[in-house]
C-alpha cells in the first residue's frame, strides 16, 4: 500500500472513451497554481480507446476497471481510494474538458469556508446556472429535465438547487466516507437524487458559480435515447429516496458530528 498523500485534496476523474479529451486536461491539471493543492486519480472504467495509456504515460494515478461497471461506481471507488491515501477533500470532475480546471481552487477555498455557525460546508456544488456563472446553453429537453428536478428537491427539502445535475463537485471527508459505504451513492448516475438524499439527512450544502464548457470531442454518457431513461430512472430515484429517509427514516443521523 502507498504511502499518506502530503497533500490533503485529491481530484478524482471518471474517465471512458476520452482518449480525444483527457490530454489536454491533464495538460492543465499540471499548472503551478493545481499541482501545488491536489493529487490527481484517473478512474478508468474498462476504456476501450487509449485513455489507459494516455493517463499511464503521464505518470498519473489510474484505476482500471476490467468491465465497464458505470459512472456512479468509478466515482465511489475512487472515494474508497481517497480515504485509505488520508485525504481530507475531494474534487470531482469530468474528464471531457467540460469543467474548468480554474473552478478547482475556488471549490476548494469554498469546502474550508466556514459559515456564519462556525461550520465548513460538506458538499459544494460547481453551478452553471447562478450569477457569476459563464453562460452554458442547453437543449429544451434538458432544461425541462433539470426544471422539474429542481422542483423536486425544492418539494421535499425547501431547498433551491441551482444546478441539481452538475458532476463538478467537492466533498469533505466525512461525505466521502458515506459515500463509500454500501447503499448510500448511485452507482449509475449520482445526481439530484443524491442531493436530495444529503439535504434530508441534514449534510451541509452550498452552491458556487463554476466555468463550464461544451464538450467538443468524444460521446457524452447521455447520448441517444439514454436521456429519456435517464430522467425516468432519476424521477423514480428522487422519490424513492424522499420516502425511505422520511418515511423509513433510512440513515438517521448520517450527518451527526458528535462521533
Amino acid at each position: 500500500m502507498k504511502e499518506k498523500s502530503t497533500k490533503e485534496l485529491l481530484i478524482i476523474i471518471p474517465a471512458y472513451n476520452e482518449e480525444k479529451n483527457i490530454e489536454k486536461l491533464l495538460d492543465q491539471l499540471e499548472s503551478p497554481e493545481i499541482a501545488a493543492i491536489a493529487d490527481v486519480l484517473i478512474m478508468n472504467d474498462a476504456s476501450s480507446d487509449a485513455t489507459n495509456w494516455i493517463v499511464k504515460g503521464r505518470k498519473y494515478e489510474i484505476v482500471t476497471h476490467v468491465f465497464n461497471l458505470g459512472y456512479g461506481s468509478a466515482l465511489q471507488l475512487g472515494y474508497k481510494y481517497a480515504i485509505r491515501r488520508g485525504y481530507e477533500y475531494v474534487i470531482q470532475m469530468d474528464a471531457d474538458g467540460q469543467h474548468d480546471v480554474c473552478n478547482i481552487p475556488v471549490i476548494y477555498k469554498a469546502l474550508k469556508t466556514k459559515d456564519e455557525n462556525g461550520k465548513c460546508p460538506d458538499i459544494v456544488l460547481g453551478s452553471r446556472f447562478m450569477e457569476g456563472s459563464t453562460e452554458f446553453p442547453v437543449s429544451f429537453a434538458k432544461k425541462l429535465a433539470w426544471s422539474l428536478f429542481r422542483g423536486m428537491i425544492y418539494m421535499g427539502t425547501k431547498r433551491r438547487i441551482a444546478d441539481p445535475t452538475t458532476g463538478l463537485q467537492g466533498l469533505s471527508r466525512r461525505v466521502v466516507i458515506f459515500y463509500s459505504q454500501y447503499n448510500h451513492f448511485d452507482d449509475k448516475y449520482p445526481d439530484a437524487n443524491i442531493i436530495m438524499q444529503m439535504l434530508l439527512l441534514g449534510f451541509r450544502l452550498v452552491e458556487v458559480p463554476a466555468v463550464m464548457h461544451q464538450r467538443t470531442e468524444g460521446v457524452s454518457m447521455h447520448s441517444g435515447l439514454k436521456p429519456i431513461l435517464y430522467m425516468f430512472r432519476m424521477v423514480f430515484s428522487i422519490i424513492a429516496v424522499w420516502i425511505g429517509i422520511r418515511g423509513f427514516k433510512l440513515d438517521a443521523g448520517a450527518a451527526d458530528e458528535s462521533e
